[in-house]
């Protein structure tokens, strides 16, 4: 099987009841630890690049990576998927160099130039048998090069996505309920809660349509802990609930993006390693230990948050 779009896959998570795992890769031992999982869990996984992930491996290392685990498995669905594009020219660069889904994000700008360009990402792409998600509404937190202080986090207004999708063409629509980039989501003592409101009116006006939710790591205490009893200093880092999740996935969410969470399981890892043998210096080592996390985290999502094992 070679890559696929995620258009039959979302179609049969929204009726299926569940949502499609975007996992963020950067290297090799990432893109193993993710289609590991899927693989023996017989899930479809969307494997997804963000700008720091091209300029750190480069695109065509990360296109090449992920064919492998396609010819790997080749029983699993697989998408590799572009993660916030900026512009029109990095959606184009990326469709034409494999990619078989990308992500227009124009959310920081005024509503009309957010259709104009998300529009002309959509023509481009359709004509090349790729598909398009775009995003209103604006996260808080940090992941890569996108930035958004919490006093500038949107919701997004349901009364803008009908007329949004329609003047686009978008294939699915990232929306803004509550999540957040990054591993520092919330202060300490508060108690996160997302928009299912805001997500059950969206699904009422888009019947059917594909939601993606961004920023859903649940940033998983043990590895926190992990890190930190082995000379990480990560404080007060909170995520998501991931009962919350599931119940967004049971609806109209049918792709639940996760990066930090693969992040702090391969640190941790790594950490843990090198403390219990300070006189290992092979990468082999101590990157199967973190790849071994990766794996791990990912099967947890299939099979509690997303709903997405046996589907296949």
């Amino acid at each position: 099987m070679a890559l696929v779009t995620s258009k039959e896959m979302f179609e049969k998570a929204y009726s299926g009841g569940y949502a499609i795992g975007a996992f963020n890769v950067n290297n090799m031992e990432i893109v193993q630890g993710i289609t590991e999982a899927a693989a023996e869990l017989r899930s479809p996984v969307i494997l997804q690049a963000s700008a720091g992930a091209r300029k750190y491996a480069n695109s065509i290392y990360l296109v090449k990576l992920v064919e492998a685990a396609v010819e790997l498995h080749p029983e699993i669905p697989m998408v590799l998927h572009l993660d916030h594009g900026a512009d029109f020219q990095t959606c184009k660069d990326c469709i034409d160099s494999g990619f078989t889904s990308v992500m227009i994000d124009y959310s920081g700008h005024p509503f009309e130039e957010n259709i104009e360009v998300s529009r002309q990402v959509a023509e481009y792409a359709h004509e090349r048998g790729v598909v398009v998600e775009a995003e209103l509404g604006t996260l808080a937190g940090i992941e890569d090069a996108v930035s958004v202080a919490a006093e500038k986090a949107m919701f997004t207004d349901p009364d803008q996505v009908e007329e949004f999708v329609k003047k686009t063409g978008v294939d699915s629509l990232a929306i803004a309920i509550g999540t957040s980039h990054g591993a520092y989501k919330f202060k300490p003592g508060t108690d996160p809660k997302l928009r299912l409101d805001i997500l059950a009116e969206v699904a009422r006006r888009l019947p059917g349509f594909p939601i993606v939710l961004h920023g859903s790591s649940s940033v998983p205490q043990e590895y926190v802990q992990i890190i930190n009893a082995n000379g990480g200093a990560l404080k007060d880092a909170i995520g998501i609930p991931e009962d919350q999740l599931r119940e967004a996935a049971k609806g109209a969410v049918c792709k639940i993006n996760i990066d930090s969470d693969l992040r702090l399981g391969m640190t941790a890892g790594i950490r843990k390693h090198f403390v219990e043998h300070p006189d290992h210096f092979d990468p082999r080592q101590y990157l199967t230990d973190g790849r071994a996390n990766v794996k791990a985290i990912v099967a947890h999502k299939i099979v509690n948050v997303l709903g997405s094992d046996n589907k296949i």
